[in-house]
């Protein structure tokens, strides 16, 4: 099959001539492989219009990609799937699930606005070709899913997006921000347990949040939760669910590290946040969704980039070393003047970021959260 609206995903002169080549296949460290941004809005020479016909061709173009690092299906362990409308779940998860049978990967799924306008689905996914191990708590009921709550590679966790879950039942626990935050925490630490981890080792995470109205909730009952002296790096924007009871849902790894630490920029003074502004392990630096400050999108990537540069030095890091960026706009409409930014400061063979349109918690248009390779 030939599948083509890929080259779709961003729009504006210079993106269009820069996506003839394959950015989608970003830059790498030796053992992950990240793919951004996959859609697939024509295939065959007639355009594709339900989302079981993008899901599959979408789903095509990604094992595409995935041979031309020498990988198969199998071999991914994190995919975040964005979907225009939150109806459009059960026909993607129909399809879905017909490509990964057996140990899917981990999996977060959320209503978001994409860079394609045709696009019904997009797809972004973390692979890799060294051995992995699945995560199935004991103490997790559910039916047969088609991701995996977690897998583990050497000493990294990568787990599923988790919502308020009873986890003797797996029915929904309802209740306010709170009550699901805790749940989604005692879920995340079953899948932890059974990894031989605990919530200390959590380096990133990322939360989606139905209603941006119930943040400050969220955000006490997550401090409750997660480590006070070394809480992993962690973004939060607005996005809807695909089940309207749930209010939360939060995507984390974690990795045993006896060198982890928090990262701070030189003369940033720790503040009482339950999240840091970069965590280090050793192997990686997780940092934290850094929003800019200014009038528009173009001053607010420059000043949010420069807030990150600072954290990188403090690491003795540069973005010559970054291996995977998530940017998060108010406005997808954004997406050229953010993507020439990038391309500016970080240089042409940056990894390709997975962007998505999510409104923020505060009142900048754009959010950047990066994990930074390896060192040298």
């Amino acid at each position: 099959m030939t599948v083509t609206g890929i080259q779709c995903a961003f729009m504006g002169g210079l993106l269009s001539l820069v996506l003839a080549s394959p950015l989608w296949l970003s830059a790498q460290a030796p053992e992950l492989v990240y793919i951004s941004n996959v859609t697939a809005t024509q295939a065959g020479g007639r355009t594709l219009t339900s989302v079981e016909d993008q899901t599959r061709a979408t789903l095509d173009r990604l094992g595409e990609a995935l041979q031309e690092h020498g990988l198969s299906y199998s071999d991914v362990v994190v995919s975040n799937v964005f979907l225009k409308d939150t109806r459009h779940f059960q026909g993607m998860n129909g399809v879905y699930r017909t490509y990964f049978q057996v140990a899917p990967p981990t999996r977060a799924t959320v209503q978001a606005d994409l860079l394609d306008p045709d696009a019904l689905i997009q797809i972004s996914v973390v692979a890799t070709e060294e051995p992995k191990e699945v995560i199935t708590p004991d103490g997790l009921r559910s039916p047969e899913l088609p991701y995996s709550w977690g897998i583990k590679v050497g000493n990294t966790l990568f787990i599923s997006g988790a919502t308020s879950r009873d986890p003797d039942t797996y029915q929904p626990v309802t209740g306010d921000m709170a009550t699901q935050t805790q749940r989604i925490f005692g879920n995340i630490g079953f899948v932890l347990d059974e990894a031989g981890m605990s919530l200390r080792d959590l380096v990133s995470c990322r939360v989606f949040l139905d209603d941006p109205r119930g943040f400050a909730v969220m955000n006490r009952a997550y401090a409750e939760s997660v480590p006070a002296t070394d809480p992993p790096a962690r973004a939060t924007v607005r996005a809807s669910l695909m089940n309207v009871v749930f209010s939360t849902e939060i995507q984390c790894m974690a990795e045993s590290s006896s060198e982890r630490r928090v990262v701070r920029a030189e003369g940033q003074a720790p503040r009482q946040l339950p999240f840091s502004p970069g965590i280090e392990t050793g192997n990686r630096l997780y940092l934290a969704g850094v929003v800019g400050r200014g009038n528009d999108a173009g001053e607010q990537t420059r000043a949010a980039l420069d807030d990150i540069r600072s954290t990188l030095e403090a690491a003795s890091r540069g973005f010559g070393d970054v291996e995977d960026i998530w940017v998060y706009l108010a406005d997808v409409r954004d997406r050229d003047v953010v993507q020439t930014i990038l391309n500016e400061t970080l240089g042409d063979d940056m990894p390709t970021p997975t962007i998505i349109g999510a409104r923020l918690m505060g009142r900048s248009g754009v959010e950047i959260q990066m994990v930074i390779g390896k060192k040298p």
